[in-house]
């Protein structure tokens, strides 16, 4: 578990899971809660979060160590799932598709695309599409924060070498992020530390310009 960030009504708190040290978060609005990216452990991160309501689970993308806990937390908490459609298959067939997979995810009950609105309590958050990692990847914009899963992490981007990367669409999304993310944004990676979209501007080759 790392730290929790609490505003005056909104509170993230972070857990990082699986055996490849996956973020997930919780973030909570008023007493609801969405929780991004429950890699692992469903169950334990339902157990920690038994003082809130929790209200959605989202996936960034379909990759094993980014939903392996979706099942066990939706069954703790009957909270419904939401991501894209592009990522389904990869996502309920995760144990076949990824080695950090202890279980795969369910059907989603909820699918996520460009421009869709997420409430959460008082909050809200865009959502954007960002291919390039994988075919469905999303990245969810609001409250001054962007969980921007596998997508952009502190000086570097997501790796495209993987089934369902691309390299260029990666590319076109990343510039397409320069323009949609306020400078000042605190962006949630889905591994290591946060960053922000002003630093990475400045300090991300593939961000500043020089992988153009």
């Amino acid at each position: 578990m790392a730290e929790n960030q609490q505003s005056s009504q909104n509170e993230i708190r972070q857990f990082v899971v699986g055996p490849i040290q996956t973020n997930c978060y919780a973030f909570v609005s008023d007493g609801e809660c969405m929780v991004v990216d429950p890699g692992d452990s469903g169950a334990d991160i339902a157990d920690r979060l038994d003082d809130v309501d929790v209200r959605l689970i989202v996936a960034t993308h379909g990759h094993g160590d980014h939903v392996s806990g979706v099942a066990a937390l939706k069954e703790e908490t009957d909270a419904p799932f939401a991501m894209s459609a592009e990522d389904r298959e990869m996502a309920t067939h995760a144990t076949q598709t990824s080695r950090f997979a202890d279980e795969d995810a369910p059907e989603p009950d909820r699918i996520l695309k460009e421009g869709d609105t997420i409430h959460i309590g008082s909050a809200d958050f865009e959502v954007i599409a960002a291919p390039g990692h994988t075919p469905g990847g999303l990245v969810l914009l609001g409250q001054g924060i962007a969980f921007v899963g596998d997508t952009i992490f502190a000086g570097s981007a997501g790796r495209t070498d993987l089934p369902g990367g691309d390299p260029q669409v990666m590319k076109q999304t990343l510039a397409r992020l320069r323009t949609l993310i306020p400078p000042k944004t605190v962006l949630l990676c889905g591994h290591n530390a946060a960053t922000t979209m002003e630093r990475e501007l400045v300090g991300n080759p593939w961000l500043n310009g020089q992988m153009d």
